[in-house]
């Protein structure tokens, strides 16, 4: 994933709740354009804040069974503030309805006490080896980078 939208996990409760935070800095690429006088962190970049700390949710609650998690649908996106180089936001994700196929995550972000951004997703949930049963093995690749990957992630790294 080349696009790391979390710096930590502080929180994981598996089948209730996460709470992860990012923090905004000055040198990230993307201030160059978004906007030179006013830099704010992209809404879609928030957006995928959310849903990474979601899937983080998904992963340790049904023990990583899905290699592929992907977001199917955004509802109710709402952005109330604007993230600045400087500032750190701190994700919540809480279930809503797990499914066969697909779960429901309502997710927010917050500055401090302030909703800066939040959205209902839908999360579709997968393995390659549906598609080809040769690929199982790139799915339990996938599954322990996956783990390999939170346990970082508790730890701030």
């Amino acid at each position: 994933m080349r696009f790391r939208q979390l710096d930590k996990i502080i929180e994981l409760i598996p089948g209730e709740r996460i709470v992860a935070v990012r923090e905004v800095h000055e040198g990230e690429d993307y201030f160059r354009d978004h906007f030179p006088l006013f830099p704010v962190m992209p809404g879609v970049l928030m957006l995928e804040a959310l849903f990474q700390a979601s899937c983080w949710l998904v992963r340790s609650t049904e023990n990583f069974d899905h290699s592929v998690l992907t977001m199917k649908e955004a509802r109710n996106v709402k952005f109330a503030d604007f993230m600045s180089p400087g500032q750190t936001l701190t994700i919540t994700a809480e279930f809503v309805k797990i499914e066969s196929d697909t779960v429901t995550i309502k997710a927010f972000g917050t500055k401090g006490e302030t909703v800066a951004v939040s959205a209902r997703l839908i999360i579709g949930k997968t393995s390659l080896e549906k598609s080809d049963v040769e690929l199982v093995h790139l799915d339990e690749f996938m599954r322990e980078s996956m783990r390999e990957r939170l346990e970082q992630l508790m730890i701030g790294h």
